[in-house]
């Protein structure tokens, strides 16, 4: 399928989609540029975009795949590719996979999830079957058990293995505990979840010899959006050119940004997709330029990835800083976010997990120093915090010492839940 103009598109989805035609109504009839468009507002698309009497399509459902997706609201919605966008979708990933460092005959493992109408699982093994190398693919699948994935990596002497990062954590985590490891694995594809320190960490203990890379940044609703950038830092990604259009919009105006080192929100156009067109459409993320003319950014974070506690408002992102500045050892390989509820007051729990051959795994007291200076960094990075607790509005900041296995990932995708609101709701 090709690559459409985008003034094309624009008019075909004004005279096909009901959506984009009341989006676009009060508009100039010729429009033809990107930031003369508004930005699509999520609620309000997924609203529309329905199993029955659907106004975002622009044709009836009668050839497509449809997938399973978040809407990068955490509630499961749907979203679908004819046959000819999921080709496109796929080999320009592929193409991406070379610059994660794919190279011809690499064994590759895909732990991603299948079924359930998920998409990762099939996405990598279609994106490496279309890629401009060859390989050869091992599709085992993020649900299968432990105990069988480990001698199949072994058997066939798996030289990548790809997964998100709670995934391969689980399995480095297994590896560790039985006191093996795996050297042959020699590039780490992770997706679906950014990768933090105290994960690498981890990582480096049952994978030797391996490099964690991004194998790319997209999604089953928002489409493709950046392919890797080799270097030190896996956050930075390219645009997909010409397939897609990455824009980097102000939180407060919604005007593009164009300087580098300047945060906004992630917003994408996709110029192959006309079934479930995707127009200036929030793609859940925040980034920065890095290299604007190149279209060169850094994935900053999930945009929503935070929570209220009483008057706080606190983000998975303060926590992992705080974890990192504070755990000098590397003892951390998990963190998580839990919000509860009692005696009338919210309150947080930071949910940190260690290795299990960590001296402290069995021995959560022998932690009481590290759980301290992690405590003291986030206060000291959100000081309303300690405000809120002198003025009784929150109880104090508190940690819990798990096991990587313990903590909370969603049953559809593998992915960790970074942030867990256990509040009673009436």
């Amino acid at each position: 399928m090709p690559v459409h103009q985008l003034s094309d598109l624009i008019r075909y989805v004004r005279h096909n989609s009901p959506f984009y035609a009341d989006l676009y109504a009060d508009l100039p009839p010729d429009v033809d540029c990107l930031t003369d468009l508004p930005v699509v507002g999520q609620n309000d698309f997924w609203a529309a975009n329905t199993l029955q009497d659907n106004r975002v399509l622009t044709a009836p459902l009668e050839e497509a795949s449809v997938f399973k997706t978040g809407g990068t609201t955490g509630a499961p919605k749907f979203s679908c590719y004819t046959r000819e966008e999921w080709q496109e979708f796929v080999t320009a990933f592929g193409h991406g996979l070379v610059d994660a460092g794919l190279r011809p005959g690499h064994r590759v493992a895909d732990l991603f999830y299948a079924g359930e109408l998920y998409a990762s699982f099939l996405f990598i093994l279609d994106s490496l079957s279309h890629a401009p190398v060859s390989s050869v693919r091992l599709p085992i699948g993020g649900g299968a058990p432990l105990e069988t994935t480990v001698p199949t990596l072994r058997d066939f002497a798996a030289q990548v293995v790809a997964g998100t990062p709670t995934t391969l954590c689980r399995l480095a985590e297994h590896l560790i505990a039985d006191g093996e490891q795996l050297p042959a694995v020699e590039l780490l594809f992770f997706g679906g979840e950014a990768l933090f320190d105290d994960q690498r960490r981890l990582l480096a203990r049952a994978f030797p010899n391996a490099e964690p890379r991004s194998l790319g940044y997209a999604s089953v609703d928002a489409g493709l959006l950046g392919r890797p950038v080799p270097g030190p830092d896996a956050r930075t990604h390219r645009a997909f050119t010409p397939h897609t259009v990455v824009e980097i919009l102000d939180d407060a105006t919604d005007e593009p940004i164009r300087e580098a080192g300047r945060p906004g929100r992630v917003v994408v156009t996709q110029l192959f997709r006309r079934l479930m067109p995707v127009i200036r459409y929030p793609a859940g993320d925040r980034a920065e330029w890095t290299d604007p003319e190149a279209g060169v950014f850094r994935i900053l974070g999930r945009a929503e990835e935070g929570v209220r506690v009483g008057p706080v408002s606190l983000y998975s992102q303060d926590a992992q800083a705080a974890v990192t500045a504070a755990d000098t050892d590397g003892r951390v390989v998990g963190t998580q976010l839990v919000v509860r509820r009692w005696d009338g007051r919210d309150g947080l729990v930071l949910r940190l997990a260690v290795s299990p051959d960590d001296p402290g795994s069995e021995n959560p007291a022998g932690l009481d120093a590290l759980a301290k200076s992690v405590v003291t960094e986030l206060e000291e990075a959100r000081p309303f915090y300690p405000d809120a607790v002198d003025t009784g509005f929150v109880h104090p900041l508190s940690v819990e010492w798990v096991r990587h296995r313990d903590l909370v990932v969603n049953p559809r995708s593998g992915k960790l839940v970074r942030v867990i609101d256990e509040r009673p709701t009436a």
